[in-house]
């Protein structure tokens, strides 16, 4: 089977088409899934413009085209087509992100192993994974450390998210969908256009999206996973001369959904739809920011400038606490993320063999929270409630002075060796207040909490271009994570970052035709002090508290390939794989504080193998109208469920999910039809095993959250 990258053809940055084809056959299947120039692509995985051929990053970009016509609306689901990229979610506000087993994050509150930049801004949280994608021109996944050029926290590497800018054209585009059984509609839009010709441009877009989901509460009745958002964005373009051009976005997302939506079940086949909480559980987040842009070209010398704001708003208004139909623990919360970004850049030529890029960058990040929780009476047998007010507050400050420089002493070799060096301040102040019935309050502010890390990230890559269609490259590169804090209650308040260094060989080829195309690349991480695991551990006060912790040492290697081939000039393959080995190679750190052992050496959520491959086909119907007919699958093995047994592991199943759509265009117009998961195939996005809630003295219970079942609907799309 040759398989394929899922690459195609997109604009760059001041919107000029990079690739294209011009007959209508070509032009469906560029829209629908690929383009037969893939090697052509310009993408910024090394903050310059470069094609996808000859950069020498394990890269896969997804053109918004690509992503509006698999209908994938979240970064989490357009993980699917990125091979090492691997995603899933338990809430709105959650989702556990990992890239090569690297990075893993199960929790909101450790920040993330892999980078998620949007238009060039750092986001903190990995709930933005879960966030809707508004008027995007392509997502890059890069793959292995990236904090030469991209700093902490992508030691896993990065997704950047890359929205379409405004131009001189006048162009409209108009999305909706609609699919069933679950009530799940689309629609979105964006406008872009001069005001003054090459000197002031404009976009606007807006989006709302809701779901019912596939989940029901059987104890209050509704479903049980509902989803609804709400964005908007826009971006002022000013270029006041050639040389200089500013770019201003702002952006607003409404985010509406549920907590942790888990059922109880009784193992990892029993698919039960059917949450028994004696709440909703909802949660909304309101998300906001503004950033800036300015770029100058000075002779041989590019400056950027870049600042951003940044801010998240959280409550649970009426939260379970208990996983279970009895009205035993419920709490109340906010939280709040502000975040604030500087970066400065300059991209150098300093003659026809060596250029550079060097900049520095400076960061602040400031969380509060608060979480009141109440244990009735009904639950400790005791005759009153016992109420627990916990507040957190963390700030961190990062700064960081990055350099690469490339030298290519002939079109055949290039060396690049980069460094990166990151000073971290963090620190944590809280307090927890404990009402017991009518007696006074006890507890107060907790002790401050501090982490302090100086972190140096290199980078070296030798890379050989044996012809225009042809080449190899090896690199070698260190990746690190910031440490962070558990809650006050918890008898361990810090845990410290961890690192990655990897070494990749790869190689990308794509025939004279570009008719088929292929990338692979083996890769091997030695990654130390994992954070990834957690433990339930008494709580300061009395209780339980789950606690994030250093976990041991990891040894990750496997290998990725992807690729295209067009049998004939209508027919377009394509696809991804990545067979990976991630195992614990030493938990005692893991043992050591929580006097438990591990029953498995595997990685929480981590498959050895995903998958997917596609095949669109275009039929000219004649008058320039196509028809394009498309089936593929996505699959991912055997994983690991969240579990504190210490004997018996527990796994869930590999699955397939076949998805399929007929797509008819007509000009600026297209409709289609589609099924997604057509067999209805049953899998869990999320699992924990019982012992969990047997140390937290609640009743016993496996709980699961089966992932989205069969849908079917239509859509429709215009752009002129």
């Amino acid at each position: 089977m040759l398989v394929a990258a899922p690459v195609y053809a997109q604009s760059n940055d001041n919107g000029a088409k990079a690739t294209g084809q011009d007959s209508p056959a070509a032009n469906t299947a560029e829209a629908a899934a690929a383009s037969s120039d893939a090697g052509d692509i310009i993408v910024t995985a090394r903050k310059r413009e470069e094609t996808l051929r000859d950069v020498p990053v394990a890269a896969t970009a997804l053109t918004g085209a690509l992503l509006e016509n698999r209908g994938i609306q979240s970064v989490r689901e357009a993980a699917t087509l990125a091979p090492g990229l691997n995603i899933s979610s338990d809430g709105a506000g959650r989702a556990f992100v990992s890239i090569r087993g690297v990075g893993v994050t199960l929790v909101q509150s450790v920040q993330p192993g892999v980078g998620l930049f949007i238009d060039g801004i750092y986001q903190p949280n990995t709930g933005y994974l879960n966030n809707p994608l508004l008027d995007v021109e392509r997502i890059e996944v890069l793959r292995g450390p990236q904090g030469t050029l991209y700093g902490k926290n992508t030691l896993g590497g990065a997704i950047n998210v890359i929205t379409r800018q405004p131009g001189n054209d006048l162009e409209v585009r108009g999305i909706a969908s609609y699919a069933g059984p679950d009530d799940s509609w689309l629609v979105s839009g964006s406008v872009s256009g001069p005001i003054i010709e090459d000197k002031l441009q404009v976009r606007v877009a807006a989006s709302h999206r809701e779901q019912q989901g596939f989940l029901r509460n059987t104890v209050i009745g509704g479903d049980a996973n509902p989803f609804n958002t709400d964005s908007v964005n826009a971006t002022i373009r000013a270029a006041p001369s050639e040389a200089v051009t500013l770019t201003v976005k702002g952006y607003y997302d409404r985010v509406s959904g549920v907590n942790t939506p888990y059922a109880r079940v009784t193992g990892p086949t029993d698919y039960s739809r059917d949450v028994q909480f004696n709440t909703l559980n909802r949660v909304d987040f309101r998300y906001r920011g503004v950033s800036a842009r300015l770029e100058a070209e000075m002779g041989d010398n590019s400056l950027s400038l870049i600042g951003s704001y940044d801010a998240r708003n959280g409550r649970v208004p009426d939260g379970e606490g208990d996983f279970g139909p009895g009205n035993f623990v419920r709490s109340v919360g906010s939280d709040r993320l502000r975040t604030k970004t500087v970066e400065a850049r300059l991209d150098s030529s300093w003659s026809d063999s060596i250029t550079s890029l060097f900049g520095l960058f400076y960061s602040n990040e400031r969380t509060r929270a608060q979480d009141v929780s109440t244990i009735f009476g009904a639950f400790t047998g005791l005759p009153f409630n016992i109420v627990r007010t916990t507040q957190n507050r963390t700030n961190a400050d990062t700064y960081a002075a990055f350099g690469t420089v490339f030298w290519k002493p002939s079109e055949a070799w290039e060396l690049s060796v980069g460094l990166r060096y990151d000073h971290e301040d963090r620190e944590a102040n809280g307090s927890v207040v404990t009402v017991v019935g009518p007696l006074a309050p006890s507890g107060g502010a907790t002790p401050q909490a501090q982490i302090k890390s100086d972190q140096v990230e290199p980078r070296v890559t030798l890379k050989r271009q044996w012809s225009r269609d042809l080449m190899t490259y090896a690199s070698v590169a260190r990746g690190y994570r910031g440490g962070g804090f558990n809650a006050p209650t918890a008898p361990v308040r810090t845990y410290k970052g961890d690192s990655a260094w990897t070494y990749e060989l790869g190689t990308k080829f794509a025939s004279p035709d570009r008719r088929a195309s292929i990338s692979v690349a083996a890769f091997y991480s030695d990654y130390k002090d994992y954070i990834g695991l957690n433990s339930i551990a008494p709580a300061a006060g009395g209780g339980l508290v789950t606690v994030d912790l250093n976990s041991g040492d990891v040894e990750s290697y496997g290998v990725e390939v992807e690729g295209l081939v067009k049998p004939t000039r209508e027919w377009t393959i394509t696809g991804g794989l990545t067979l990976m080995h991630a195992r614990l190679t030493d938990s005692s750190p893991y043992t050591r504080i929580t006097g438990r052992q591990l029953s498995s050496d595997r990685l929480t959520f981590q498959p050895d193998f995903t998958g997917s491959l596609y095949s669109d086909y275009a039929i000219p119907l004649g008058g320039g109208d196509t028809l394009t007919l498309t089936a593929g699958a996505t699959a991912k093995g055997k994983r690991l469920a969240g579990t504190l047994n210490e004997t018996t592991p527990t796994f869930l199943k590999g699955y397939v999910l076949a998805n399929t759509s007929i797509t008819y265009r007509h000009g600026p117009l297209e409709l289609s039809l589609f099924a997604n998961n057509v067999f209805n195939k049953r899998y869990f996005e999320a699992y924990i095993e019982k012992t969990t809630l047997v140390l937290a003295g609640l009743p016993a219970s496996d709980l699961g959250i089966i992932g989205d079942l069969r849908r079917y609907g239509v859509r429709a799309s215009i752009k002129f």
